[in-house]
């Protein structure tokens, strides 16, 4: 442990900070996994909620610093595909 006191604060902060950056990178995949299940079946309209919802976080988590914006878009686009029945992480040539 760190003996200044401004790094002892620094250490605790920094922790706090990557705990709820886990928060959401959790709940991203989560959220994802979820997605693909309901995509998979035939429950459109849950799949479309699971899809605004997956968004919603991605935004959240991009906003508070949690993922960089690319990664943001990465994921939301790799949603929509899966959304849309093109399926896996693939691209199409």
């Amino acid at each position: 442990m760190a003996n200044i006191h401004s790094q002892k604060k620094r250490i605790l902060r920094s922790e706090r900070e990557r705990i709820e950056n886990r928060r959401y990178t959790s709940a991203i995949k989560t959220h994802f996994r979820r997605l693909e299940g309901l995509a998979a079946g035939s429950e459109r309209g849950e799949a479309d909620a699971a899809h605004r919802e997956l968004v919603s976080t991605i935004d959240k988590a991009v906003k508070s610093g949690a993922l960089h914006r690319n990664t943001g878009a990465r994921k939301k686009s790799r949603a929509a595909r899966v959304l849309a029945g093109s399926g896996g992480d693939a691209p199409s040539s």
